[in-house]
């Protein structure tokens, strides 16, 4: 959804979106909403407001696939494209929520996919206390233990483990 920045009131836009679309690594189950506030300072936007989506992710740890519910709040400030210098510098913590925007339109479609990638973990677990999967025989730990016998030292420490056995005896 693109929207004209000079058709944006002086007192403000208010927008109820729902939106469809394709997003790269995660799987949507329902259309993205968004409960946005657009306000316009001199060149400036400002949007704020609340994006939902039921997302299917897959665990880390089990590998099993599973839906979570994000409800994420925005506030970004967008600026002419123009007012970007040459030179690059390293961001600042005040910049991290300041968006571009090109020519006279804004695009939500955009802000709504980037909420959504900066804000699903990198590592997905289906739950904070997953178990995983047995590295050795693959059994899902979450389901109770595998039939593994010992667990496999490493060899740097293998020397340790004798020196204990003999300080024992």
């Amino acid at each position: 959804m693109k929207i004209v920045i000079a058709d944006i009131p002086d007192e403000g836009l208010h927008l109820n979106i729902g939106e469809k679309f394709d997003l790269e690594g995660i799987s949507l189950m329902s259309p993205v909403t968004a409960d946005l506030e657009l306000h316009k300072t001199g060149k400036e936007i400002i949007v704020s407001g609340e994006v939902t989506a039921a997302v299917e992710l897959q665990c880390s740890r089990c590998l099993k696939v599973f839906s979570r519910y994000l409800s994420l709040p925005v506030e970004v400030v967008y600026h002419p494209l123009e007012e970007i210098g040459v030179e690059r510098h390293e961001l600042r913590d005040d910049e991290l929520d300041m968006g571009f925007y090109r020519g006279e339109e804004l695009d939500l479609q955009e802000l709504l996919k980037e909420q959504l990638l900066l804000n699903i973990q990198m590592k997905p677990l289906c739950r904070e206390v997953c178990k995983g999967l047995c590295p050795r025989c693959g059994t899902d730990l979450n389901m109770g233990q595998c039939e593994c016998e010992e667990k496999e030292v490493d060899p740097r420490l293998e020397v340790l483990r004798n020196f204990l056995k003999k300080r024992k005896e």
